[in-house]
C-alpha cells in the first residue's frame, strides 16, 4: 500500500519539528510512503534518495553521514537544497572519503553561504586540491556562515589552498574554532600564513592541526611559548638551557621528524 501525503511548506511556527517527525516516523513504520513538505521538488528528491540509502529520513537527523560516497548518484544541487531547507536540522555532516570535485565544493560553498545551522563539516581524505578548497573558502567568507569545525586532513592542499583559507578567515572572523589540515603540504609560505592567522587578535581559532602527530603539535606549542615564534618558521633553535624531561624530548623528536619542520640546527 502506497500513501503520498502532500503538505505544502509553511512557517516553522505553524509546523513544528516534533509534528513532522511524528508523521514521518509513523509513515516509515506503517507504509511505503513519501511525505512531502519541503520547499522544492528537488529537496524532496534528495530527501527520498537519502531515506533509502540511510534507512531513515534525513529530516530526523542532526548528524548526516555521507562518508564513503554514500551520496551515490544524487545530484549535489538537490542535496544543497535539502540542507538549505528550513526543515533540515543537520548540524554535522560527514563527507570524508568521498570523490569530491570542484563543482561539488562550489555547491557546499553555497550551503555555507546560506542561513543554515550547519556547525561541523568533515571532508577528510577527499581529493579537494587547492581548487576545491578555494571554493569552500567562498562560503567561509560569507558573514552568515556559522561553521565551527572544518576538517580537511589529507585533501591534497598546498600553499595556495592555505593562503585562500587564511584570507577567507581573516575577511570573516567567523565562528570557526577548529581547523584540521593534517596530512597536507603547506610549504613555508603556507605555514607562515597559518602562523600569522594564529597571531591575529581578531580571530578566535582555538584548535589548528596540521602536523603529523599530537606530540609534534605539543612540541610546536611549547617552543612557540618559549621563543615567541613558531618553530616551523625557524632554521635554528636553542633549547640548551631548558629542563625538558623525557616526555618533552620525545615531543621535540616528533616535531623534528615532521615534514613541516625545517630546522637545520638544534642545540
Amino acid at each position: 500500500m502506497t500513501i503520498t501525503l502532500i503538505i505544502h511548506w509553511t512557517h516553522k511556527e505553524d509546523w513544528s519539528l516534533k509534528c513532522r517527525n511524528n508523521i514521518t516516523r509513523q509513515l516509515n513504520l506503517n507504509y511505503s510512503s513519501s511525505c512531502r513538505f519541503l520547499k522544492s521538488p528537488a529537496a524532496q528528491e534528495a530527501c527520498d534518495h537519502l531515506t533509502k540509502v540511510l534507512g531513515t529520513s534525513p529530516l530526523l537527523l542532526t548528524e548526516l553521514d555521507l562518508s564513503e560516497d554514500k551520496i551515490g548518484d544524487l545530484d549535489w544541487k538537490k542535496l544543497s537544497l535539502l540542507l538549505m531547507d528550513s526543515h533540515s536540522k543537520v548540524e554535522k555532516m560527514r563527507l570524508n572519503n568521498c570523490e569530491l570535485t570542484e563543482k561539488s565544493c562550489s555547491v557546499l560553498a553555497t550551503v555555507l553561504s546560506s542561513k543554515t545551522i550547519l556547525k561541523e563539516m568533515n571532508l577528510n581524505n577527499s581529493h579537494l586540491l587547492d581548487s576545491g578548497v578555494k571554493e569552500i573558502c567562498e562560503g567561509l567568507k560569507n558573514p552568515v556562515c556559522e561553521l565551527k569545525i572544518l576538517k580537511l586532513s589529507n585533501c591534497s592542499v598546498t600553499e595556495e589552498g592555505y593562503k585562500a583559507l587564511a584570507s577567507a578567515l581573516r575577511s570573516n572572523p567567523s565562528h570557526l574554532i577548529e581547523l584540521d589540515l593534517t596530512g597536507n603540504n603547506p610549504g613555508q609560505s603556507g605555514v607562515k600564513e597559518l602562523n600569522d592567522l594564529l597571531q591575529d587578535p581578531n580571530y578566535s581559532l582555538k584548535t589548528l592541526r596540521f602536523l603529523r602527530s599530537p606530540a609534534a603539535d605539543e612540541a610546536c606549542q611549547y617552543v612557540s611559548g618559549i621563543v615567541g615564534k613558531n618553530p616551523l618558521l625557524l632554521r635554528e633553535l636553542n633549547l640548551s638551557e631548558r629542563e625538558l624531561g623525557d616526555t618533552r624530548v620525545n615531543q621535540i623528536a616528533a616535531l623534528l621528524q615532521d615534514k613541516h619542520c625545517k630546522l637545520n640546527k638544534l642545540t
